[in-house]
């Protein structure tokens, strides 16, 4: 029985949560080989993630799959589970991922242990840890069908490299009915220049504390003088000010950059579910008494609105972005 994992791609090649999945599959192999399928992604693509312990690779081609809807992927993805005799597919908790993994599960009759932060047990007998009740406790889980479907959260299993592995590309040529689609995408505005929070090694977040969207450029200008990606809170996104794609926390995406700047961000147990394993927190609030306090290295007792003109200005200085 092997390991079948979906190789998920952005723009500029595979993203890191792939390289995560395929460590994380390292620990239940147990001998058994990992496979990857990926979605016209070069060799060299390929290549890094064989970097990572990646045994073989199906790589599918030809199709315009960056117009072709989730169910026509996971139709593919299900068979490749079967092709490649999976008892385990693990598929990244992004926001594609999550959408692709129910999917798969229901063409394999198989069971689904979504949001996982743990991996146990064998890749024939797969247990998994996921949070429960906001990221206030936890359990342990496992299906009882031959074949698991399990999301990684991405940003929890450290992606490291498995050298002296060699990854065999198969070309696949999928049997499966492509064309069936719930919509079209007719086309794509992507925001130029800007970071994916969830990629980003440091990230400038605003909340309610900002008051209103018109000062969030405070935010804005302080993540450009890091060279860091925007984030926001729940609160905001839900206001208006900000895009879900920014939205950091438990129905957001989940980060563990190296420096994470929550400004008048309070701290709620959702927003910190998804951002309290980042290496350092730094927090601006002028609630001494905010819950974002109690998991900072660093903390600023002080308005935003005073406070970020400063900051930036002086890390301008040092930096010399702007």
């Amino acid at each position: 029985m092997n390991i079948l994992i979906f190789l998920e791609s952005s723009g500029d090649g595979l993203k890191r949560s792939s390289y995560e999945a395929i460590t994380a599959a390292r620990s239940i192999s147990g001998g058994a080989n990992i496979v990857g399928i990926a979605f016209n992604a070069t060799d060299a693509q390929i290549a890094t993630a064989g970097q990572y312990g990646l045994t073989s690779c199906l790589s599918v081609n030809g199709a315009d799959w960056q117009s072709h809807k989730n169910v026509s992927v996971a139709a593919v993805v299900a068979e490749a589970a079967l092709a490649s005799n999976a008892s385990t597919v693990l598929v990244s908790a992004t926001s594609s991922g999550k959408d692709i993994a129910p999917r798969v599960a229901i063409r394999l009759n198989a069971g689904l242990l979504p949001d996982c932060v743990e991996l146990h047990g064998s890749a024939a007998a797969l247990e998994a840890v996921r949070p429960v009740y906001a990221g206030k406790a936890s359990i342990r889980v496992k299906a009882s069908t031959p074949i698991t479907v399990a999301t990684l959260r991405p940003n929890v299993f450290t992606a490291k490299a498995d050298a002296g592995v060699t990854t065999t590309i198969t070309a696949m040529t999928p049997t499966s009915d492509t064309s069936a689609r719930s919509s079209v995408v007719t086309g794509v505005t992507r925001n130029v220049g800007t970071l994916d929070v969830a990629e980003a090694d440091v990230i400038v977040s605003g909340g309610r504390g900002l008051k209103g969207p018109e000062n969030f450029h405070l935010v804005e200008s302080l993540a450009r003088s890091l060279g860091a990606a925007v984030g926001a809170s729940r609160a905001v996104v839900d206001a208006g000010w900000r895009p879900h794609n920014e939205q950091v926390g438990q129905t957001g995406k989940t980060v563990s950059p190296s420096m994470y700047v929550a400004c008048g961000i309070s701290g709620a147990v959702q927003h910190l579910a998804g951002m309290s394993t980042s290496k350092i927190i730094v927090a601006i609030n002028k609630d001494k008494e905010a819950p974002i306090f109690k998991v900072a290295d660093y903390g600023i007792i002080g308005d935003v609105l005073e406070v970020l003109p400063r900051l930036t200005q002086k890390i301008s200085s040092v930096t010399g972005r702007s």
